[in-house]
């Protein structure tokens, strides 16, 4: 596979419960970011370029001050405004999610993709996966001819792994 490729999943294959290369994760994460803001002709800045690292290698939503702590003891800045410029930059660019009921954030399995998300959030362990909305939502409003700008979705539940621990 090569730096460019996607991530090994399919279109209903949610990214985040399932196995797969962490490291590949990683790389191309980075790699669409870097590619998205040379696209959009916006700095991609070792601070910015930091703070989607540390959501890429958490691999599960961060809060601010959790991504703060990180960026605090690496000295590379310790006011909150650090942080939260930060992840704005990454939420405003596509590279990464808000959960708005965890209030924290997570990298975005599409980096620089025009989609909708969906995220499952298992209230054991925390994880949260990220997939696509499809069919359901779409079909219903334009049979009602509402025009969906966009898409949010934030289910909670039990991941596999939590799920069959609870059987």
């Amino acid at each position: 596979m090569t730096e460019n490729a996607t991530p090994k999943t399919t279109a209903k294959s949610p990214v985040g419960f399932g196995k797969h290369d962490h490291a590949h994760c990683k790389t191309y994460g980075l790699s669409r970011a870097e590619a998205v803001c040379e696209a959009a002709g916006v700095q991609f800045t070792p601070i910015r370029r930091r703070v989607l690292e540390i959501l890429l290698e958490a691999h599960e939503a961060l809060g601010a001050y959790d991504v703060l702590a990180r960026l605090s003891a690496e000295g590379l800045g310790s006011k909150p405004p650090v942080a939260y410029r930060a992840l704005g930059f990454l939420v405003d660019n596509g590279l990464a999610h808000r959960i708005e009921k965890l209030n924290a954030y997570i990298a975005c399995a599409h980096p620089g993709e025009a989609h909708d998300a969906a995220f499952m959030i298992c209230r054991a362990c925390g994880t949260v996966a990220e997939a696509e909305p499809r069919g359901l939502f779409k079909r219903t409003a334009g049979e009602a001819g509402f025009q969906i700008e966009t898409l949010v979705i934030e289910a909670e539940g039990l991941c596999p792994d939590c799920g069959e621990a609870s059987v």
